[in-house]
């Protein structure tokens, strides 16, 4: 979907008129009307506007160009839903809910996390724990967050 269908869709989804929307943007009609019919695009503080007054993140107000995943876990974050925020609401897009909520990393270190994983991820091949450890941590040390 492209941008403007995007934008568009906002003020419909939530009852407000261009003007309505334009007035919680601290923006013109006109710029709205200009984002709608695709003649414009917003710059990025207006991304960051429209992302935290209409609770939906950059990456979906882009059309969702790239495919998130967690710098700390790995998990795909294919829905706004998953995806982590800061203590002032905007989205973190780096990180899941789990990983990071209210400007707070959960895992304090990288071992925490393997901890986790072991005990909980699912074992279908009945694999050794510190086999399976090795292979999360082969795994998490690529994302950004534990380089």
């Amino acid at each position: 979907m492209e941008i403007q269908d995007i934008i568009k869709k906002l003020p419909e989804k939530n009852g407000l008129t261009q003007e309505q929307m334009a007035e919680r943007l601290m923006i013109s009609r006109q710029a709205v009307s200009r984002w709608e019919n695709g003649e414009t695009q917003p710059d990025t503080e207006s991304l960051k506007l429209l992302s935290k007054e209409f609770n939906v993140s950059i990456n979906t107000l882009l059309g969702t160009p790239r495919q998130l995943i967690c710098q700390c876990c790995g998990m795909p974050l294919n829905e706004d839903s998953l995806i982590s925020k800061e203590k002032d609401g905007s989205y973190n897009e780096d990180y899941c809910k789990w990983c990071y909520a209210d400007g707070k990393f959960v895992y304090q270190s990288k071992e925490s996390l393997l901890d986790y994983l072991v005990s909980h991820m699912p074992n279908p091949d009945n694999q050794k724990d510190e086999d399976r450890r090795t292979q999360f941590d082969g795994y998490l040390s690529q994302l950004k967050h534990w380089k």
